[in-house]
């Protein structure tokens, strides 16, 4: 079956896309009674000025509101999980990957949980953060149809260059929330990102439709559900847990770590030693846990059991300050909750796709003075990924981001693709050619 959303044969761009484009620098610039602002639609002037009024950067990336665990955690818990497949169904018929757009659906908080669709526009919008895990509430990205139409409560769209982030503009998007069928709660929204053809009238009616089934499947599930267990008392809510306790590790770019644990309403930072550093990476890196022997040779680099276990003391008494959760057990050693760390982070950004938010994150190697051998190793890994990654799926501008990095400034293969990625008549194609030049000269 053929895509509704590919563009129609003959259809030319948006005749108003430059006056919109001019009238937002106008806004942002703080011209707002600019003549041309005064054309832009009444729903997204507004919404710039709750931009505007919210602080929202006009080139910042959507900031990720959801760590792996949490987001599985609410893809299993969310009550859209169970009509995933009835969204797909109705909105991209056929096959996806060749759909020409992407399907998102976020919780009530704009934060997007699943992100499907099209394989190649998945990975050009993963560039700007379109990615599951991320916030694209109104108040984190400015004007788009996500969090727009929650803000609102009601379906919108947004063509193009009323995007206010100027990453966004090559995009158009229309989404509508979705209600709880009996209380009337928003629950989520769905979203369809692609060209010009995503923002036509039929997209929006077919958006639409597909929300109010959605709400209709929901009560009808819940009616089957009651006339199948008539005595069975509606389940109560467990009361909530107390906030477990978190920790992270700050380990890009520094020599030592930085412990990050908030729980409870409280946060606490507290910067580790060298050693202890090391230890608590190793660990984090080998979850299912480390005898003495293996563990003090990818800390030292040699078999040395006993100054290991005296530095396993000294650790303890450190995380019994900072983070008692983590306190490991011996035989073997093993954290006792779990750590992920900045570096870990940016490995899942990449599995999503998010390159550019990926290169955002990577403040530098893992621990670049560091000669422990399991720290060594984990640092090549996550160079690697992050280069591979780059090389193979990564939009231009991602990857003239990355030449302009530490990791990427030497690196002769990917100036060269930059290099045969750009125009013909690219300005930036001399210093390009220059760098390759003094590499070459170099080698």
């Amino acid at each position: 079956m053929s895509s509704p959303w590919m563009p129609r044969r003959g259809a030319s761009p948006d005749a108003s896309r430059l006056l919109i484009e001019r009238a937002h620098e106008e806004f942002v610039s703080g011209n707002r009674g600019d003549p041309r602002v005064r054309d832009v639609r009444g729903i997204v002037r507004d919404s710039w000025r709750r931009s505007v009024d919210n602080l929202v950067g006009v080139e910042a990336l959507p900031p990720l509101a959801l760590d792996p665990d949490e987001l599985e955690r609410l893809r299993r818990e969310h009550p859209l999980a169970g009509v995933i497949d009835m969204i797909r169904g109705l909105i991209i018929p056929g096959e996806s990957d060749e759909s020409g757009v992407v399907v998102a659906v976020g919780d009530a908080a704009g934060r997007l949980l699943w992100v499907e669709g099209d394989r190649h526009v998945r990975a050009l919008t993963g560039d700007m953060g379109f990615v599951p895990g991320a916030s694209w509430a109104e108040d984190a990205v400015g004007t788009a149809a996500p969090g727009t139409a929650l803000r609102l409560d009601r379906s919108v769209q947004i063509r193009g260059a009323e995007h206010f982030n100027r990453l966004v503009q090559p995009w158009s998007c229309t989404a509508a929330p979705v209600h709880d069928p009996e209380t009337r709660r928003i629950l989520g929204v769905i979203d369809v990102t692609g060209g010009d053809p995503v923002v036509t009238p039929q997209a929006q009616l077919l958006v639409d439709a597909t929300a109010r089934a959605v709400e209709g499947e929901l009560l009808l599930a819940r009616i089957r559900a009651r006339a199948e267990q008539p005595a069975r008392r509606a389940p109560r809510r467990s009361a909530s847990a107390p906030e477990s306790a978190r920790a992270s590790l700050r380990v890009l770019g520094r020599d030592r770590a930085l412990l990050e644990v908030t729980g409870e309403g409280t946060e606490t930072v507290a910067e580790l030693g060298a050693r202890h550093t090391e230890l608590l990476l190793v660990l984090a890196t080998h979850p299912e846990g480390l005898s003495a022997e293996r563990l003090s040779e990818l800390v030292y680099g040699e078999p040395a059991t006993v100054t290991l276990r005296a530095e396993m003391v000294r650790l303890r008494k450190v995380l019994d300050r900072h983070a008692p959760h983590l306190a490991p057990a011996s035989r073997p050693y093993r954290l006792g909750a779990p750590l992920v760390s900045d570096a870990h982070e940016v490995l899942g950004l990449l599995d999503r796709g998010a390159h550019r938010v990926a290169l955002a994150a990577y403040r530098g190697d893992v621990l670049p003075a560091s000669a422990a051998p399991g720290v060594e190793e984990f640092r090549d890994l996550v160079r690697t990924a992050l280069r591979e990654a780059l090389m193979a799926e990564a939009s231009l501008d991602v990857l003239l981001a990355y030449a302009d990095t530490e990791a990427g400034a030497d690196d002769e293969e990917l100036l060269r693709l930059c290099l045969s990625m750009l125009p013909a008549r690219s300005p930036k194609r001399a210093a390009l050619v220059a760098r390759i030049e003094r590499l070459a000269a170099d080698a």
